[in-house]
């Protein structure tokens, strides 16, 4: 019984410590550019699209594509960033967890 009671303090921590985790990934802003910096999209942590940045010299109508596709790339660039930091911060949480092998909580 006394160790029940353990894993059940163990994970109220748990759970406090992933909404903080939560709300931290809603405020962080991470960037993705393409083209030299060209192009800059912004995303929340959470993947919620923040802002674009196009540089001036990229609005040739007859270059339409490209710019599209910067767009694009930039935005997936900040996706992966933002992934990637959201594995780590989740990854902390679970630290020193009895967790199986390749068991993830999120």
């Amino acid at each position: 019984m006394k160790d029940l009671m353990g894993l059940m303090k163990q994970a109220q921590a748990m759970q406090e410590k992933m909404q903080a985790v939560q709300a931290e990934l809603e405020e962080m802003v991470v960037e993705g550019q393409a083209g030299g910096g060209a192009v800059v999209v912004r995303l929340s942590g959470k993947g919620a699209l923040k802002g674009v940045t196009i540089d001036p010299s990229l609005m040739v109508p007859d270059e339409k594509e490209i710019l599209e596709d910067l767009i694009v790339a930039a935005a997936n660039d900040a996706r992966a960033k933002s992934e990637r930091e959201t594995q780590e911060r989740m990854s902390e949480l679970t630290k020193g967890l009895p967790l199986p092998p390749g068991m993830k909580l999120f």
